[in-house]
């Protein structure tokens, strides 16, 4: 998911989609593909601001002979770019992510082994992030956004694998008037098991800390190819 305004790392994102920012020579997405598994051999890319630039990007990488852009013409949500690609798939199940965050390589490959799933992180700020609260049985049972808990809890990353199935989902309008993808996850979760996977890695590049933390990672030995 790549459609995103990138408000928080203005004036940066005036010229440039957040995605394509670069980070140690190379754009967030660039870093972003090269962490799919090798069971990923196609990749679908949402795009709305400043679309040409990503759609400019996608035909010059080296990471997939095979991708195609989906434009999400009326920015509605995350669930609204999730439902925008279903046109496109073709798999069974599929991995979801946000192309602007930085995940583990290894991570990815564990979540994408799942039939369904989320990455989560833990986060000692329970208040600032999408937190997942688990089953007994280690699969989730809710996401809560933001809640008022202390202490360290597990974040959603926003990185999924779904069945195809997930689309038989009526999704509905949240209360900020979006389509959001945590409902389908959330909906998904009182069908089926989806599985939690903790990850050792992830940097949500969310505002200029966050990219000039980047820069100074060993982005290549957890990210991969």
């Amino acid at each position: 998911m790549a459609a995103g305004l990138g408000t928080r790392l203005r004036p940066h994102t005036l010229t440039a989609p957040k995605p394509l920012l670069p980070v140690q020579g190379r754009p967030i997405l660039d870093w972003s593909l090269a962490a799919l598994p090798p069971a990923v051999d196609r990749v679908i890319v949402v795009v709305h601001y400043l679309a040409e630039q990503i759609e400019a990007y996608l035909k010059t990488q080296k990471h997939f002979k095979q991708w195609a852009a989906v434009r999400q013409e009326q920015p509605r949500g995350t669930g609204d770019a999730l439902r925008a690609c279903r046109g496109q798939l073709r798999s069974d199940h599929f991995l979801a992510l946000n192309g602007d965050d930085l995940y583990g390589a290894k991570d990815l490959a564990a979540l994408a082994a799942r039939p369904a799933g989320l990455l989560v992180y833990p986060v000692d700020d329970p208040r600032r992030w999408g937190i997942a609260f688990l089953r007994p049985d280690g699969t989730l049972e809710k996401l809560v956004e933001k809640p008022d808990l202390e202490g360290r809890r597990l974040a959603n990353t926003g990185a999924y694998v779904f069945p195809k199935e997930v689309f038989d989902i009526d999704l509905q309008l949240s209360a900020r008037g979006e389509y959001e993808i945590t409902d389908y996850v959330s909906a998904l979760a009182a069908r089926q098991p989806v599985h939690v996977v903790e990850a050792k890695y992830w940097l949500p590049v969310g505002n200029v800390e966050a990219w000039q933390k980047a820069e100074n990672e060993d982005l290549q030995s957890v990210l991969g190819r």
